[in-house]
């Protein structure tokens, strides 16, 4: 359910075709909060027609990085969140953001601020002494024309401030409805740096004027820049988009989401093995629900479920239980086509096998996929519990021996008399197999899984697996009685003589 009551206009499609944004900073990896945000803008688009657009606010020379770009580029392909038009990059407007404080100084909406930075810094320590927050006084630095001109003339650094109007900037947020801000509690806001760089409310105003941007989407810890920003599109002549500031991403813990809750890289979960579908279903799922209990859906319904009456205002729960127990579901759910390449790429990642070589046995490898795939979480799962089918010899783990060797002459005598009852086959298929292994457990008077589980053990070294014919099929008749022989072997070297 909601967290708000919407009209029925307002979950209707908008106006006009909708044109958004995704504007990361290029400081570091692409966090999944950063994508979730960049979902619900492409889907937001995506489901009314309309376009959208990234922006790389890289106006931080210092910590912006190509690395960092990259990432967000990668993460957004790997996705499959395709954007429209050029990528805007931040840095490379300034002259149009320039511009536009120009226009403010010139009509009135901004001024020039000749205060020293020291003198700044003395009346917050004033302000911290007195235990009062500081505020900055427009009356000390809004200076007469002709003072402006001579200051001008000879050259003094100076910083460009936005002159607050009075009354309440208000909104209605598709999240949390109407919010009000007294423009009283928001001081004259610096827009433009004495080194002629602009700060981070004006470029992005500007930005997203020029980009025409229709719905700005974005964290709700944005919410306090919102005032500012609407008074600067109103101050610039402009129409001011709609907004929607969705919740924040917590951990289980209820604390903000961090690396000390686990990866929060998108990339990472790209090499732990998840599909990309399911990281999409996830992050949908935080802070957005379809109003019924669904919680599995692949693209096409995320599509058709979405709205912004959907959006709701509590802080999401970043569970990673729920992503492994999700990404388990989209791999059984899914075609075997769309999950194929995935395989393919853990694979060669895991070095168990190359693509060629899995292709070359295509029919013989998506046969043993499909058998794997619905007890894996991931790919990297699905990839790791066929290690048995690729080697020649297997490791006995220490738990399946103790376990299902616990005798060792008894386990032996039961696998030479498996080994023997197999090897007299004529058709190596799965009920073939199982007809003569049944006959032998009645012949000893054990149930099948006296002879299933130690079996188990030899050809995959494991206690779990798929089904046990099913291991006897894909191993191979020659090697699965070369596993059984190696077994008893191992076995004999524990009995007393």
């Amino acid at each position: 359910m909601t967290d708000h009551d919407s009209s029925a206009a307002e979950q209707a499609a908008p106006a006009i075709r909708p044109r958004v944004r995704f504007a990361p900073s290029p400081t570091g990896y692409l966090h999944v909060g950063g994508a979730r945000t960049a979902l619900f803008n492409w889907l937001y688009a995506r489901k009314y027609g309309g376009q959208f657009l990234l922006r790389i606010e890289d106006t931080d020379r210092q910590r912006s990085t190509d690395e960092s770009t990259r990432a967000i580029f990668d993460g957004l392909a790997w996705l499959g969140l395709d954007f429209d038009e050029d990528v805007v990059f931040q840095g490379s407007n300034l002259a149009r953001h320039q511009a536009d404080v120009e226009t403010l100084l010139a009509s009135g909406a901004a001024y020039r601020d000749f205060t020293p930075q020291a003198e700044l810094e003395r009346q917050r320590a004033d302000a911290e002494a007195r235990k009062v927050p500081f505020a900055f006084d427009r009356a000390l630095a809004d200076l007469p024309a002709e003072v402006v001109a001579q200051k001008l003339a000879a050259g003094e650094p100076h910083a460009v401030r936005f002159r607050v109007p009075e009354g309440v900037t208000e909104w209605y947020d598709a999240v949390h409805e109407r919010i009000a801000f007294p423009n009283k509690d928001i001081e004259d806001f610096v827009i433009l740096r004495s080194d002629r760089t602009p700060v981070y409310n004006l470029a992005v105003v500007s930005d997203d004027i020029a980009m025409r941007i229709t719905m700005v989407m974005r964290g709700d810890d944005h919410i306090s820049n919102t005032p500012k920003q609407i008074l600067l599109y109103r101050a610039l002549g402009a129409t001011v988009p709609e907004f929607a500031h969705v919740p924040m991403i917590h951990g289980t813990d209820g604390k903000k989401l961090s690396k000390r809750h686990g990866a929060t890289a998108v990339g990472d979960y790209q090499h732990l093995g998840l599909l990309p579908s399911t990281m999409l279903n996830f992050l949908a799922l935080l802070g957005w629900s379809p109003g019924d209990d669904t919680e599995v859906m692949r693209m096409e319904t995320l599509l058709e479920k979405f709205s912004l009456d959907g959006l709701q205002k509590k802080a999401a729960i970043f569970d990673p239980q729920k992503l492994d127990w999700m990404n388990g579901q989209h791999l059984s759910l899914m075609p075997l086509d769309d999950v194929m390449p995935h395989i393919y790429q853990a694979f060669e990642r895991l070095g168990v096998a190359s693509r060629s070589d899995l292709e070359a046995r295509d029919e013989w490898f998506r046969g043993l996929v499909e058998l794997l795939r619905v007890r894996a979480r991931t790919v990297d799962d699905i990839a790791n519990q066929s290690t048995p089918y690729f080697v020649e010899d297997v490791m006995y783990d220490a738990d399946a021996v103790s376990k299902q060797w616990r005798d060792a002459n008894a386990s032996a005598e039961i696998l030479s008399a498996t080994r023997e009852r197999l090897a007299s086959l004529n058709v190596w298929d799965t009920a073939s197999m199982e007809a003569a292994l049944r006959t032998l457990a009645e012949e000893l008077n054990i149930s099948g899984g006296k002879i299933f589980q130690p079996l188990r053990v030899a050809l995959t070294g494991l206690t779990v697996s798929i089904g046990i014919f099913d291991v006897l099929l894909y191993v191979g008749r020659d090697r699965s009685l070369a596993r059984l022989d190696n077994a008893v072997r191992w076995l004999k070297q524990d009995i007393p003589a």
